[in-house]
């Protein structure tokens, strides 16, 4: 990518938002642009941070034996009226609806009613199962309170999947096959999430896990032991018998050790057990040649909020002015050098056009700044605040085909030769 291709300026950053300055950097810089209260457009970059984001999330899944598919967002009124929730959810507001003269259409907040639809045709035997099927698409919700930009929106894009099961012990084999896939995608995206037990709320069923990541932007607060890397959500406290379910289901016994921290969601597992399959009669034939309903689990990652907290988890902060940028992880970040050069010689401007060239032919992905009338102090600014890992400069101090490679975090710098560049990605 040309920089002076994409109409971005030279950047200043002033008031920056003290509890999310990450994103109050790519509100400012132009690579988010906010429509109203919830709504969001995405710039080039962190789009594709987003798509690479998505991408471990697919690959990871259909590693697990996860099937991908899409269901549609805007859905008629009545297979929510078909499982009761239609009232709940326009009662209190949550659900975005349109009338027309063709019926009653809702912008769907989650997708359990679809997917059920969507199963009943496909899984009407035993022999069908155990399946999981996942999408990542658009959510809707009309959220009174949004906050923390991306990290609570009314319109988001959200991984969520679906598992159907013959029998509770099934059910429960394919949440945990979930469960470590989930573990695994944040491992890889570069996130230290900690699954810890919540409780089931409104969504029903027998057991649930929220993946946390610890974080002082975070609006929920978990009891966790650091010793075992185990964490609980406070509402499990709130239950009559909360010892006897801790033991029974996650083999928690003593919890005098654990202290309350400060954490950000960014997944959630439940095993649902029959409860949606009786509200919209979704059966199967069994192995006895009888009809008997799914168990079935649900599971979500909130793909806006995870690249929001990677954003803030991956800031880079100047010891004078403070946040003033990002050092994107190499997994999810879209570019992996950011070429700068003096262009105002003609020699240096030659060998960064031909060394951009060189690293995107070799599949390295690559930002040239190539803007005139700007000073190479401003384009290292302005690398940082683009989120590339690292950074080469072609300068007056470099001269015999040498280059200065920069980490963008750390700011420590070596002189190497092009090879040496090009073998640090291969």
């Amino acid at each position: 990518m040309k920089l002076s291709k994409t109409g971005m300026g030279t950047t200043k950053l002033n008031n920056i938002d003290e509890m999310y300055p990450g994103q109050s950097i790519l509100l400012q810089t132009g690579q988010l642009v906010q429509y109203g209260a919830g709504l969001f457009a995405y710039n080039t970059i962190p789009l594709l941070v987003r798509r690479n984001i998505e991408k471990i999330i697919v690959d990871t899944l259909n590693k697990y034996n996860c099937i991908e598919v899409l269901l549609p967002t805007l859905q008629p009124d009545t297979i929510w009226k078909n499982s009761g929730r239609y009232e709940h959810y326009i009662k209190d507001g949550t659900m975005l609806i349109t009338e027309s003269n063709k019926g009653t259409f809702c912008l769907a907040p989650t997708g359990e009613e679809a997917v059920l639809e969507f199963a009943r045709e496909k899984l009407k035997s035993y022999k069908n199962l155990p399946v999981t099927y996942y999408q990542i698409g658009e959510k809707y919700r009309n959220e009174i309170r949004t906050r923390g930009y991306l990290l609570r929106g009314k319109a988001f894009p959200m991984l969520d999947a679906y598992s159907f099961d013959e029998n509770e012990e099934q059910m429960a084999k394919s949440y945990e096959n979930v469960r470590k896939a989930f573990l695994e995608i944040f491992e890889k995206i570069g996130l230290p999430v900690i699954p810890i037990v919540a409780d089931n709320g409104a969504m029903g069923g027998k057991k649930s896990e929220e993946f946390m990541l610890i974080s002082e932007q975070g609006e929920d607060k978990i009891l966790y032991d650091e010793k075992t890397n185990i964490g609980l959500n406070t509402e499990i406290l709130e239950k009559e018998n909360y010892e006897q379910y801790l033991k029974e289901e996650y083999g928690i016994e003593d919890i005098s050790t654990f202290k309350e921290i400060r954490t950000m969601e960014l997944g959630h597992i439940f095993q649902l057990g029959t409860r949606y399959s009786e509200m919209m009669n979704g059966k199967f034939t069994n192995r006895e040649g009888k009809e008997s309903l799914y168990y079935m689990g649900c599971y979500g990652i909130g793909v806006s909020r995870t690249v929001a907290a990677l954003y803030e988890q991956c800031l880079i902060k100047d010891e004078k002015w403070g946040p003033c940028g990002f050092k994107l992880p190499l997994s999810v970040a879209p570019y992996k050098v950011h070429i700068i050069a003096k262009v105002e010689n003609e020699s240096k401007k030659k060998e960064a056009e031909e060394l951009y060239d060189t690293l995107n032919n070799m599949g390295i992905n690559a930002i040239l700044d190539d803007r005139e009338n700007i000073s190479i102090g401003v384009k290292i600014k302005d690398c940082k605040v683009l989120g590339t890992p690292y950074m080469v400069v072609l300068g007056d101090k470099v001269e015999d085909g040498k280059i200065e490679f920069e980490d963008s975090a750390t700011g420590e710098k070596e002189i190497i030769s092009k090879e040496e560049l090009i073998r640090k990605f291969k």
